[in-house]
């Protein structure tokens, strides 16, 4: 992931030369492979390249084009040769990805972004229309921040130095506090509320000291695609899965995937190889590297990623992962975790870093989303309420017997969930985490409940209203995870192709899931490919040692963490509630321990942020709600046994 950094001041007086030299310093772990930057009246554009492509060696960015527009461009170009095509001859096959775009845009403007495939984040600077664009890709998978000021706008793709570089303390932004205790946060949102993220699917355009956003794609819900055939929904998905990953297989050094074991990464890895060995891809190798952890007797992966390096001939990186989970941040050293996890001390993370080292890694295929998008949860849902929606009673009913069936349920109790998703109040107040404090909690109903709202009728199916949703979640959850220094490296996400899913969205959901057959289309359709024992194992089974393992070893931290919580003086939790929560679950009882994970990281990087002054807080107002939360946390010890 390469950084892009400017400022523009609206008065045309030069950014500061020490301020970006500090910046420039702040991002050098960043870009390893050098830095140029572009100056004009008011304006100063910081580039710091991470190449990952064959053509990225040779390019030059800032990239000025023949207009004159300056582009910065932090990406992969998926259909660079239908571009070059429709674009020549200003570019030919040999030009730089950031040319091919800058001539898109010369030539089509903001409606160019919409013929753009791949994962990208691109900002363009036009002085003679006095005006900046940035913009993400539909997915939203590279990061873009910007903060809008009364004299100058400022923006980058890595989040620290907008944060520490702001001139005074940035407030919080709370509504991302909400988010991150529940479903994620918005994904135009940051810790920070002078600063916001681009959107996935939409431009932010800055002119005249004012910024307008706008969509520029989204996906089509009248596109359907019917087959009379499963062979041939199946063949549609195989050649779509294949060119994903071959797209994401573009590199000119080692790739690592990500080899859990599971059938998401198992396919990655299983197409990848048949894509390399069809001469399909200039990659020179793929590498794996593999999870494990023999101390937790319900996660037992080894034979099943060994299958697949057994297929391939090859083993691959193992990685012990048994050591419990750190709660601990490194607060220490240069820098600030711009965001709740970003300096995590994890486990794993230095044997990573070794593995990518050794083996000239500088991008990771990773599974996310497969279960999501193919149809990972067995449920009927949005197929019955599909045939609600377009009144098909006579599929209704035959599918509510199949179903029912299967289910061994009534059939009228799964008429009566399908049906209720369409009432109103079906989306409430929602939260995974019981000690969020109540008033917290109704201040931001809408982020609690994930940002979500009861089905329609009219318009959109219902199912594919539901892709959506879970795409959202998908693009909260990739917005709210910090690109990683060390190791340095690029992922790339073959199961959230446009054109895969583009696919997916417009089938019917009955071959998604089947009675009996989850992720039926995709176990069909890649049956020979990958092992059978990966296609027919059953979900994989939920971690629960480690998490308790954490807890118990981590006790004199936990203790000091979560005595006089910072989060609970701020009103977010009910300190007395998660303590109570925290025993619990050391003592082995009912807990939700991704819930407590998610407060425990957000209060340790609220201590960091609080403890060097760096964040400008506020109390809660009510002096009730203050005097109960300092009160809670004075009841106990701090050396509390945990």
């Amino acid at each position: 992931m390469s950084v892009q950094f400017g400022r523009w001041n609206f008065d045309t007086k030069e950014p500061d030369p020490d301020y970006f030299a500090s910046v420039r310093a702040s991002l050098a772990s960043y870009g390893p492979d050098g830095h140029r930057e572009y100056a004009g009246p008011g304006i100063r554009i910081l580039y710091l390249p991470f190449r990952t492509t064959k053509e990225s060696r040779g390019e030059t960015q800032p990239w000025v084009s023949a207009s004159g527009r300056v582009s910065t461009w932090d990406g992969r170009l998926d259909n660079r040769e239908q571009l070059v095509r429709e674009l020549q001859p200003v570019v030919s096959a040999d030009h730089s990805d950031v040319s091919i775009v800058s001539a898109a845009y010369d030539r089509w403007g903001v409606g160019s972004l919409a013929r753009l495939l791949g994962d990208w984040a691109l900002s363009v600077w036009e002085h003679s229309a006095q005006t900046l664009l940035l913009a993400k890709d539909f997915l939203g998978s590279r990061c873009l921040y910007y903060s809008l000021e009364d004299g100058c706008v400022t923006w980058s793709t890595i989040l620290d130095p907008l944060a520490t570089f702001a001139g005074h303390h940035p407030r919080l932004q709370e509504e991302y506090i909400a988010g991150w205790l529940s479903f994620f946060p918005a994904a135009h949102l940051t810790p920070y509320a002078e600063i916001y993220s681009v959107p996935p699917s939409e431009c932010v355009l800055i002119r005249n000291k004012q910024a307008s956003i706008q969509r520029y794609w989204d996906f089509d819900f009248h596109k359907r695609i019917l087959y009379t055939a499963d062979a041939e929904y199946e063949e549609h998905f195989r050649s779509l899965f294949t060119q994903s990953v071959s797209r994401r297989l573009r590199a000119d050094a080692p790739v690592l995937a990500e080899l859990s074991g599971g059938m998401d990464s198992s396919a990655i890895v299983c197409v990848a190889d048949r894509v390399i060995a069809e001469g399909r891809s200039e990659v020179p190798r793929l590498d794996t590297v593999s999870y494990y952890n023999d101390s937790e007797p319900n996660w037992d992966e080894k034979p099943y990623f060994g299958k697949v390096e057994e297929l391939r001939g090859r083993m691959g990186c193992h990685i012990d992962v048994s050591s419990p989970a750190s709660f601990q941040f490194d607060c220490d050293g240069q820098g600030l975790p711009a965001m709740p996890g970003s300096k995590r001390r994890r486990v794993a993370a230095s044997k990573f870093a070794e593995c990518l080292d050794s083996q000239g890694n500088r991008v990771v295929l990773c599974g996310i989303g497969g279960d999501e998008v193919t149809g990972g949860v067995p449920t009927p849902l949005p197929e019955l309420r599909d045939l609600l929606a377009g009144a098909h009673f006579i599929g209704l009913v035959r599918q509510l017997k199949a179903w029912a069936l299967h289910k061994r349920r009534p059939w009228f109790q799964l008429f009566f969930d399908a049906a209720r998703g369409f009432f109103p109040g079906e989306a409430q107040n929602q939260t995974q985490a019981p000690w969020v404090d109540p008033h917290f909690l109704t201040r931001f109903r809408m982020a609690f409940a994930g940002y979500e709202t009861r089905l329609s009728l009219s318009g959109p199916p219902p199912s594919f209203q539901e892709h959506l949703s879970t795409l959202n979640c998908l693009r909260r959850q990739l917005a709210c995870t910090a690109p990683s220094s060390k190791p340095l490296y690029e992922r790339r996400y073959p199961y959230l192709d446009r054109d895969l899913l583009e696919f997916l969205y417009a089938i019917p959901q009955e071959q998604l899931v089947r009675p009996g057959q989850r992720r039926s289309l995709m176990r069909r359709a890649l049956a020979g490919i990958v092992p059978a024992e990966i296609l027919d194992r059953k979900r994989k089974a939920f971690v629960t040692r480690a998490p308790l393992a954490a807890l118990s070893t981590g006790g004199a931290y936990l203790a000091a963490l979560t005595n006089h919580m910072v989060s609970g003086s701020l009103g977010f939790v009910n300190p007395q509630l998660f303590f109570d929560a925290l025993e619990k679950a050391r003592l082995g009882q009912d807990a939700n321990f991704v819930a407590i994970d998610r407060t425990l990281v957000m209060e340790a990087w609220l201590r960091c942020l609080t403890d060097r002054n760096a964040i400008c807080i506020s109390m809660p107002q009510n002096p009730e709600r203050r005097a109960l939360h300092d009160r809670a946390a004075s009841t106990r010890p701090a050396e509390a046994n945990l």
